[in-house]
């Protein structure tokens, strides 16, 4: 698991390998990952936004980009938390992801970046 703390709200993340196919004759290896958001924060936020950076082994490089998370746009008050999971596809055994979220303070009424940790994403049987 890795973690990262922005501004008071707590980005950790879980990876998992969900498996391989074939997709028009080329292999793709599925992950799925788990966040989980928490407001350490003393103001209420809300999540409006994601930016996602997905890198291949191969060098590929995918950018996604949308509102929300998973059709969501979670408001959390101090203390509380959203978690959700999401995958992605890959066209080789290893790759990472890192990006940002983009989030409103609702006490100072301003927009801000929550940063999330870069994680690894890595099919088992190739790992030495």
């Amino acid at each position: 698991m890795v973690q990262q703390v922005t501004k008071g709200i707590k980005i950790s993340v879980e990876t998992t390998f969900e498996g391989s196919f074939y997709k028009n004759y080329k292999i793709q290896y599925a992950f799925g990952y788990t966040v989980t958001i928490e407001n350490q924060s003393k103001d209420s936020v809300q999540l409006n936004a994601r930016h996602w950076e997905i890198l291949d082994a191969l060098n590929n490089v995918e950018i996604v980009s949308g509102e929300g998370v998973i059709g969501k746009k979670p408001v959390l008050k101090p203390g509380e938390s959203h978690t959700y999971t999401s995958g992605c596809l890959l066209t080789s055994p290893f790759g990472a992801m890192s990006g940002h979220y983009s989030m409103i303070n609702f006490t100072t009424a301003k927009n801000f970046k929550v940063n999330i940790p870069t994680f690894k994403l890595s099919a088992p049987f190739a790992i030495n």
